[in-house]
């Protein structure tokens, strides 16, 4: 008779392993000494029992159906399928083409034996739910090992090298690969220095670096992943994902994202600095906010960063032609559309926005604040400060009292512990005046530090007068020599944002604080080109608004704007 073999194995490491040769050496023996004629070996290595579509498994059924052979053995039901459903499948299948299935571990269907065929079913059922409960403890198991702080998935981030768990290595984790390392060290530095992802992945094709799957070329969805990728900066995540019921009639299941609270942070060695991570977010957030398309070089200076004041939404960029044939440019609010806004009843009541006069009247304010730093310091000391600071002569004069009572109360200290040594006081006196003194160093330790605390921010508040004077005297000397492109990144650089209502303007500001260069001169006529096209940080601690937050700046009078719908 004309016998074939089925072996599965369900993990890769198993495959590794070989486990499946011992299946198909015990099935070999079996037919051996049945004296049947093998005429095929169908094999599944690291393929899972809860699927159907298994390559050995389809072509064990197909040479079924074309009559191949006459039986089929196997180790055990399970080894056809994980699940009963499947199992019953693909034996009434089998059993369609005259074919008997013989298991090595389990009774023989053949026999036709109610008991058997029952006791098989139970097999069945048995071996689904062992597989669930395998399932339930892997991921488990997972998850303690993650909480651990070890690395559980066997997939590295380009740069980095997967060390498997061992007595020797300990715990899984990764390690960095420098020749890797080095190529991400420089796409961080390209993209922050401002160079665009195409252009970085042009470079490494043309240098021939090979990709993460070892191809020759770059993509971009390859590199802006990579570039979002937190384990650079010593962050790895598990429990990201969970498994749901996919609603596709040819997928069982799906994979969708778990809130970020639910993520298990696992340390690993950092590539980049937290500082450069966040400069290349920022200038992938600035390219999609100021990106250039669709837009008139140098028109619409404040493009991005007007904000109605009345919804507190954003606006939009457009221009319509005025009865006389000249072209008028606008700033409208994006609730100006009912369907945006939510209903008729919800759309803005605001008008358009003259561009031409808002970009006018902000950029001379913003002239007017830098040629004046004293404006700046007025403002950030009403932003920030609530209490007078005082001299820093007093709290130098404090700070050496409080020293000088604190020195006095170790000397106190230590007198008592002479006094107690030489038999002249007992141990509860020496406890109790110990005590107070002990509490009178704490409450002087105490002021000594508040005092400290406001040194400090008196010191630092000092050298944000001395920086910002110095930015306004860097920018007031190129800031008449600027064309609109050049006007337009500078107020990117100072704007957060600015917000309209009716005639009133509300401008917030912020401004680039680095320590100025010690050999630094201010630039002259044959340098136009504005601080804003360097390489930059700018603060996020010190926060600098304009003065008079309650009274708002004021347009010049005009004539009232003609009102416009926006062009779709």
């Amino acid at each position: 008779m004309k016998v074939a073999l089925y072996a599965r194995v369900s993990t890769q490491r198993q495959a590794e392993r070989g486990t499946i040769g011992s299946q198909l050496q015990v099935l070999r023996d079996r037919v051996t000494a049945s004296g049947d004629e093998l005429v095929g070996e169908y094999v599944d290595d690291g393929q899972s029992g809860a699927r159907l579509d298994r390559p050995g498994l389809d072509a064990l059924r197909d040479a079924a159906e074309a009559g191949l052979f006459e039986a089929v053995w196997c180790l055990s039901p399970d080894r056809l399928a994980r699940a009963y459903a499947y199992q019953v499948l693909v034996l009434d299948e089998l059993a369609r083409f005259d074919v008997r299935v013989h298991f090595t571990d389990a009774p023989d269907l053949a026999a036709d034996d109610p008991q058997a065929t029952l006791l098989t079913q139970v097999q069945g059922v048995i071996a689904e739910y062992e597989k669930a409960k395998i399932a339930e403890r892997y991921r488990r198991g997972k998850l303690f090992r993650a909480r651990a702080g070890e690395i559980t998935t066997w997939k590295a981030s380009y740069g980095y090298r997967h060390v498997s768990r061992s007595a020797a290595a300990g715990p899984a984790h990764q390690e960095i690969y420098e020749p890797e390392a080095v190529v991400v060290q420089r796409i961080f530095t390209d993209r922050t220095a401002g160079l665009t992802v195409r252009e970085i992945c042009r470079q490494l094709n043309v240098e021939q670096v090979a990709s993460p799957t070892g191809k020759a070329t770059w993509a971009h969805s390859t590199l802006s992943r990579l570039l979002r990728n937190e384990a650079y900066i010593g962050r790895v995540y598990f429990n990201r994902t969970e498994t749901v019921p996919d609603p596709r009639a040819t997928r069982r299941t799906r994979q969708v994202p778990r809130s970020r609270d639910e993520w298990i942070p696992i340390d690993c060695p950092r590539i980049v600095t937290d500082e450069m991570f966040e400069a290349a977010g920022r200038v992938a957030h600035d390219n999609t906010k100021w990106s250039p398309r669709r837009a008139e070089p140098g028109a619409w200076l404040l493009r991005g960063l007007v904000k109605c004041g009345a919804c507190g939404v954003g606006t939009n960029c457009h221009k319509m032609r005025g009865r006389n044939g000249t072209w008028h440019r606008y700033y409208y609010c994006r609730n100006h559309d009912p369907l945006r806004a939510g209903g008729q009843e919800l759309r803005c009541p605001e008008r358009n926005i003259r561009a031409d006069a808002l970009d006018e009247f902000v950029f001379g304010q913003i002239r007017a604040a830098l040629t004046d730093p004293d404006l700046l310091l007025a403002g950030e000391h009403a932003v920030a400060v609530t209490t007078p600071i005082p001299d820093d002569e007093l709290l130098c004069a404090e700070l050496a009292r409080l020293d000088r009572k604190i020195d006095a109360t170790s000397a106190e200290r230590r007198r008592l512990v002479d006094l107690y040594q030489a038999g002249l006081i007992d141990l509860p006196e020496l406890q109790r005046r110990s005590g107070e003194v002990a509490a009178r160093n704490d409450d002087l330790q105490t002021k000594r530090t508040s005092l400290a605390a406001e040194r400090t921010a008196l010191a630092h508040g000092n050298l944000l007068r001395r920086r910002v004077k110095d930015f306004a005297r860097q920018v007031a000397g190129v800031i008449d020599q600027l064309d609109n492109t050049q006007r337009q990144h500078l107020l990117r650089l100072l704007i957060d944002d600015v917000h309209v209502t009716g005639w009133h303007v509300q401008i917030h500001l912020r401004i680039p604080l680095d320590a100025p260069d010690a050999d630094h001169t201010r630039p002259g006529p044959n340098r136009p080109t504005p601080p804003p096209s360097g390489r930059r940080r700018v603060s996020s601690q010190d926060r600098l608004r304009s003065v008079g937050d309650p009274q708002r700046r004021q347009l010049p009078t005009q004539r009232p704007r003609p009102r416009s719908c926006p062009n779709s």
